[in-house]
């Protein structure tokens, strides 16, 4: 199979309001592929039409220079390597992922996946590309309930069917203007001949040792001698450089076709895992349509259903539009967002999954009337304990994911975020490919119906099925104005949504990339109804004040987050980049 084109189902557009969202998306309904769909009602298409009209004529004149924002220097040096030899911004995506999937193991890879938001400048078009990784055929909700303990986390039977492959050549196919032997050729030199490594990649190793260490393949790579590498040691990734040749060569058969998925399906199935050959002929990697909305001015656009990224986002920054947050004092501002965040983190665990399976009331989750129903719950001198709202099984995810974002000279926009979900994913690499496989099948409700330690029961919407992918909260991200355009995203989990949430408020301020990805940080997420924060997250009177106000705080030990952001700024056709100063990455205007 190749890929699936996504189209609306249904139309939930609501009025224009300056301060409220403005859905520009439809409510997905089980089944939707690329035949056999409804045609949206007149009053969508020509809102949805308007949008792409006015999203052309913004960018009919690029910047004349590129930006270019990821979590490695190495990446983003390869993606400006391939823009030096005529490729544009989504030739430098493919070479920015496939560089990436090389360079920073922890977080992502070809045995991963992950969505790619996309601007086409000379017509306007705006799709996510989802190569989110699918189940596979012969997965069911009760795999995991007799299985190992941690078998959802490491080994084979934790990894999906990935996608990021099929991604990279339709990225190439679709969009660019290279082949792939160019666009992925410097992914395939940091494979054959190494590079050092990192403090981060010292770092996020440690505690997976003994999962690497339960695959021979893995253990060889990954580690020096059966132990966690320090900062500095080569990796060398042979297999995977000829992994990558086969796909340079031959597109997606490359991967999954022929040697490398015959050795793919081999290694799994001689570890313990399911997989087919039928899993990956059948993987495709879907067209859809972002979910779109506004904020004080602003046009969003952010991921859509598998990922819950773009919902929780546009629901919490509804809630909020409701109030005049620059009014308001620091604690007082703080204690608004986390009641937004309390909220539409909740629905993100009861409502939302795969819109294949799940159909899903995106209208009325993101509609004004609904978000004003949730505000005339939330009090400003109090904060209102989870447990009141009812209850929903929390969900949990991996923190180990990676962004970048760039614009080229054109005006052509990617915002990607990509993941294996946990650090080095499963741990397991199948012999002779040199592919690192993802645990993501740990994002789905691995156990619904099941009560949790909190003895709540939920997550059906979320429930494992063969072919189905797993719930998401990567939240690839474009904010416009008619003077500004932001490209961001950041890894982090859970933690991304908020993440992203609080530099949509820092923009809508008026600051820039150093800004928006140097923002102290704090989280909710409805359950554990507790607030969580970086060391220097919030202030000592943010502290005092929210605690009176009956928040839970909780202080992690490690400022989060490596969010990576663009900007250009139309008013001086200028391009400015900011790498997350938690991490080792790279942005750079050229």
């Amino acid at each position: 199979m190749g890929f699936i084109r996504v189209l609306p189902i249904e139309s939930t557009a609501m009025p224009e309001s300056s301060s409220d969202l403005d859905l520009s998306h439809p409510s997905p309904r089980p089944g939707a592929g690329s035949k056999g769909w409804r045609y949206a009602p007149a009053a969508f298409v020509k809102a949805l039409l308007l949008a792409f009209v006015v999203c052309a004529v913004q960018a009919a004149e690029g910047p004349g220079h590129a930006a270019i924002a990821s979590a490695h220097p190495l990446a983003t040096r390869a993606g400006f390597e391939v823009l030096d030899q005529g490729g544009n911004a989504f030739d430098a995506a493919v070479a920015v992922s496939a560089a990436l999937a090389v360079v920073e193991p922890q977080g992502s890879g070809l045995g991963g996946g992950g969505f790619w938001l996309l601007r086409r400048a000379e017509d306007g078009k705006t799709v996510i590309l989802d190569g989110r990784e699918t189940a596979p055929l012969t997965a069911g909700p009760d795999m995991y309930r007799d299985a190992r303990p941690g078998a959802s986390l490491d080994g084979p039977l934790a990894a999906g069917i990935p996608g990021l492959p099929a991604a990279l050549v339709h990225l190439a196919e679709h969009f660019g203007r290279l082949p792939l032997e160019k666009s992925l050729a410097p992914a395939i030199r940091h494979a054959e001949t190494g590079f050092a490594v990192g403090e981060r990649y010292a770092v996020a190793v440690k505690p997976r040792v003994a999962a690497l260490q339960g695959s021979p393949a893995a253990s060889a790579i990954f580690l020096d001698h059966y132990a966690a590498p320090r900062a500095g040691f080569l990796l060398v990734q042979k297999d995977l450089a000829e992994t990558l040749r086969r796909i340079a060569r031959e597109g997606r058969a490359g991967f999954y076709g022929g040697s490398t998925a015959q050795r793919l399906v081999q290694g799994v199935r001689a570890g313990g895992g399911i997989w087919q050959g039928a899993d990956l002929e059948r993987y495709s990697v879907m067209e859809r349509f972002p979910l779109r909305g506004r904020y004080r001015g602003i046009s969003i656009s952010s991921a859509a259903p598998p990922s819950s990224g773009g919902t929780v986002l546009l629901e919490a920054l509804n809630i909020l539009s409701g109030y005049d947050l620059a009014r308001l004092d620091g604690a007082a501002r703080k204690h608004l967002v986390i009641e937004a965040e309390r909220r539409a983190y909740r629905d993100r665990d009861l409502y939302l999954g795969d819109p294949a399976f799940v159909r899903m009331p995106l209208g009325r989750l993101l509609s004004p009337a609904y978000a004003a129903g949730l505000r005339s719950s939330i009090r400003l001198d109090r904060a209102l304990p989870s447990a009141a709202l009812g209850a929903v099984a929390p969900s949990r995810q991996g923190d180990n994911t990676t962004h970048f974002s760039i614009v080229d000279k054109d005006g052509n926009l990617v915002a990607a975020t990509l993941s294996v979900n946990n650090a080095f994913g499963s741990g397991f690499v199948p012999a002779g490919t040199g592919v690192l496989l993802n645990d993501e099948m740990d994002d789905f409700a691995t156990a619904p119906g099941q009560p949790n330690s909190y003895g709540l029961v939920g997550g059906a919407a979320n429930a494992i099925a063969p072919g189905k992918r797993m719930l998401s909260s990567m939240t690839p991200t474009f904010l416009e104005t008619p003077e500004r355009v932001a490209v961001l995203g950041t890894p982090g989990g859970s933690r991304i949504i908020s993440m992203v949430l609080l530099a949509v408020l820092d923009f809508a301020e008026g600051h820039g990339p150093e800004s928006w990805v140097s923002v102290g940080r704090f989280h909710h997420q409805y359950l554990p109804d507790a607030v969580e924060y970086e060391p220097d997250g919030l202030s000592r009177e943010d502290i005092r004040g929210l605690e009176k106000l009956g928040h839970t705080l909780q202080k992690v030990p490690y400022r989060y987050g490596d969010m990576q952001a663009v900007q250009w700024d139309k008013r001086g056709n200028r391009l400015s980049a900011a790498s997350d100063p938690r991490g080792e990455g790279w942005a750079e205007v050229k």
